[in-house]
């Protein structure tokens, strides 16, 4: 056993949250050194503890009193691990005629970032996160939620209540549960009697949505039934760096897809237990001391009333001291029923790696020593339509040296600044900006910027920012926001299809250097045509040196966007009106990026009205032209032409990525209402393909694909084409041209007939690939992989 991996807090040890940030050749024209090391005292609490509060929610009904940053003691919460602090809690939560309880589906206008000072918070009951709320502890010192003896309820911690006498209604719909952050706590479950259904977190969530820098502590004893967190449906999201210490499960999930970053469990039964997907990517994973590391329900799969886990890509993981690996609860019968890929991943007296619960031994594995890629599945390579079902061992692609850091693909943690001070950080709304949805602040927000660019980290209160030009963001600037405040451009400048303009330049071109963004929204106010909504041109000087985390561009569906509901209803000509984007991310050829968490969404349904669907329009969702290297961790749907283009790009890692295709497509068919624009290397639709591509790649090199769901549920609004798995909304879904060199794995499609193209002819056809409501090819390579 190796003992480092069993200390009390292990992820702290392993997770000292800091900044990548350099000095420059130049500053801030205020500024008179770099920002350098924090400044703050040990003694000092987290800076967003003391840090002034000027957050607003612009269209809220009363902005100047509706309290978006609370701090849970402000509400009676003692944290003296003594005092009963459930009510007190909750209270702070939900303060302000916020949205839930089952009478509310979503709202952007009740924001909350909900504070925890450093201390030990005892609770009762459930914890309940409201929709768009962001649970914060101090990153310092990251607060303990230590559960009663007595605890009752479904988690500490529930992102989507059960209704009492409901017949299993929630709050929430769960593929709709978007816009929820928790960061930086310690859950701790071990007062509770070892045989109770004890669980750290309920986490039934969808996009935009993340939980970073958390501990769970539970029963280590032979009865337990503890678990650290529970997911039972849903249509994620991101989480990373976390650890579990004992249990029955560190994690028990179910849940369309989600990428797991850094997870560690220690002295569990099963480490990772997976009910049901259509894809998982776990990166970064330590399994120290474990019955079984991970355990999958497959077999029984293969049709969408059977659905069990349909597709888990495991990455750059550490095995110790645990007998089994994997082990699958069905033995397969020779045939596709639960696609498995492991990729480097490191044994340590461990008998067993891939093994059926009925005892069959699948694969052996090293014992000790290193599997450098396994497969479980249908794979496929090059033109060929034909496919072959294998358990072996594959060729692993040879990846970029430019993606790895020390034989792994390089992961950063979001950083959060804790050694810094409140002298270090400058608010925008104290420099003049005024966030209220209204007033045009392009001049006060650039001139911020320009002012304390490199000498201070840029923060951005709550609230909605009006910019009528472009942003330009220096190479060298830390900006964070303060539960998402919008950046949302409009006017004239976002007019011309033939000629966009950046609402956000990150970076001037041909720029080096760092760049942190974390927790920002970018978005525009239509109708805006012409709107590249972020334009990324730095190029890091470090491994993953420009980084966002967090930071989403949302596109219509919300309250001072004019592209809601009441302007853009469905299935009617609104002429140009609902046009949001010309596209949402730009990766420019000189740049660099890392990328975590990112939702690039182009509203399908209004979220602050009758929830109903809306027809809003963006041409384009990611265009990435980086030569690299590029880490890109994230979501884009409903944009007309792609959700992803790759055109002439180098060294991506992509994991895992998920798309839906518009879905008033075929009316009108792409690139309607749009035209092709060369100069962004636009693709081109072979007759039959009406609707966007989810991923286009064309001329691009060390292309890696880890993982993808890639969607198609309607007709123009008609889901006829997914019923009795009919699986035809639309013909080709990811195009990839003959000179690009690119491997894809754990690839998932649904309503497509075909879920991979060359040249924009169909290859792989679904309909031998099917693997519950999905269809997964386990790999894919331009040439054959055995």
């Amino acid at each position: 056993m190796l003992t480092i991996l069993n200390l009390l807090y292990p992820l702290f040890a392993i997770l000292t949250f800091t900044s990548l940030f350099k000095p420059v050749d130049a500053l801030g024209n205020s500024c008179t050194a770099p920002l350098g090391t924090g400044n703050a005292a040990t003694s000092d609490p987290y800076w967003l503890e003391t840090l002034t509060k000027r957050g607003t929610s612009a269209f809220n009904a009363n902005p100047s009193s509706y309290p978006v940053r609370r701090n849970v003691k402000d509400f009676g919460a003692k944290g003296d691990g003594v005092t009963d602090d459930t009510a007190a809690i909750n209270a702070a939560i939900s303060a302000g005629s916020r949205c839930g309880n089952g009478d509310c589906q979503s709202s952007t206008l009740t924001p909350a970032l909900v504070y925890f000072p450093s201390g030990t918070y005892l609770v009762s009951s459930p914890i309940i996160s409201w929709y768009y709320t962001q649970l914060v502890g101090d990153a310092k010192h990251p607060p303990t939620l230590l559960a009663s003896a007595s605890f009752t309820g479904i988690a500490v911690i529930d992102a989507d209540v059960y209704i009492p006498g409901g017949n299993g209604a929630q709050w929430y719909v769960n593929q709709n549960n978007f816009f929820r952050e928790v960061r930086n706590f310690v859950i701790d479950l071990t007062r509770m009697p070892a045989t109770s259904s004890a669980t750290g977190l309920h986490w039934q969530v969808s996009q935009a949505t993340s939980l970073y820098n958390i501990v769970v502590h539970m029963s280590t004893a032979s009865d337990t039934a503890h678990q650290g967190i529970f997911i039972e449906n849903g249509s994620g999201g991101f989480m990373g760096d976390l650890a579990f210490n004992g249990g029955k499960f560190g994690i028990w999930v179910g849940n369309q897809q989600f990428t797991v970053r850094n997870i560690t469990v220690n002295n569990a039964q099963t480490g990772i237990f997976m009910q049901w997907n259509w894809g998982w990517t776990f990166q970064g994973v330590t399994i120290n001391n474990c019955q079984i590391g991970f355990q999958i329900t497959t077999g029984r799969g293969i049709t969408s009333s059977t659905q069990t886990a349909g597709a888990e890509a495991i990455i750059d993981a550490t095995v110790i001291d645990t007998p089994i690996l994997l082990e699958t609860t069905q033995t397969s019968s020779g045939s596709l029923a639960g696609s498995l890929l492991l990729d480097n991943v490191k044994l340590s007296n461990v008998p067993t790696a891939v093994k059926t619960a009925q005892g069959i031994t699948v694969f052996a594995g090293p014992g000790t020593g290193t599997i450098t890629q396994w497969a479980q599945g249908n794979i496929y390579s090059g033109s060929s339509g034909s496919g072959k079902f294998v358990q072996t061992s594959l060729i692993q692609p040879e990846k970029p040296s430019s993606l790895l850091q020390n034989g792994k693909i390089a992961s950063r943690t979001r950083p959060q600044y804790e050694t810094f001070s409140t002298s270090q950080i400058v608010s925008v709304k104290a420099e003049g900006a005024k966030g209220d949805g209204n007033t045009d602040d392009t001049s006060a927000i650039q001139a911020v910027i320009d002012k304390f660019w490199g000498c201070k980290i840029i923060f951005f209160d709550a609230g909605t920012y009006v910019v009528s030009d472009t942003i330009t963001i220096p190479a060298g600037t830390i900006i964070t926001g303060e539960v998402w405040p919008v950046i949302l451009g409009t006017g004239s400048m976002f007019q011309s299809q033939t000629s966009p303009h950046p609402v956000v330049q990150v970076g001037a071109p041909g720029s080096i250097g760092t760049m942190e963004i974390t927790d920002i929204m970018f978005s525009t106010r239509g109708p805006t045509p012409g709107a590249i909504v972020v334009e990324w041109n730095v190029k890091g000087s470090g491994i993953a040196a420009a980084a966002a985390w967090d930071t989403h561009i949302r596109l219509g569906s919300a309250q001072g966007t004019n592209l809601g509901s009441a302007q853009c209803v469905k299935q009617v000509d609104h002429g140009s009106n609902c046009f949001a984007s010309f596209m949402g991310l730009h990766l420019t050829p000189a740049s660099s990026a890392y990328i975590e968490g990112m939702w690039v969404w182009n509203g399908d349904h209004d979220l602050d009205g009758d929830n109903s669907q809306v027809s809003v329009f963006s041409g384009r969702g990611i265009l990435s032209e980086s030569a690299g290297p590029v880490w890109l961790i994230g979501t884009t749907e409903h944009h007309t032409l792609y959700q992803y283009s790759l055109v002439n790009a180098a060294d991506h890692y992509l994991g895992l990525i998920q798309t839906e295709s518009p879905y008033y497509q075929p009316s009108p068919a792409p690139p309607g209402p749009f035209s092709v624009n060369s100069a962004f290397h636009d693709p081109t639709f072979p007759t039959g393909q009406d609707h966007a591509w989810a991923l286009n790649v064309q001329s691009s090199n060390n292309i890696l694909v880890y993982g993808a769901g890639l969607y198609s549920f309607f007709q123009n609004y008609n889901q006829d084409c997914t019923n009795s798995g009919a699986n035809n909304c639309q013909q080709q879904i990811l195009n990839v041209d003959t000179s690009s060199s690119i491997s894809i794995y754990s690839l998932s499609t649904v309503g497509t007939t075909f879920q991979l193209s060359v040249n924009r002819t169909g290859v792989i056809n679904q309909v031998n690939n099917i693997n519950g409501f999905q269809s997964t090819v386990t790999a894919w390579t331009r040439n054959a992989a055995t």
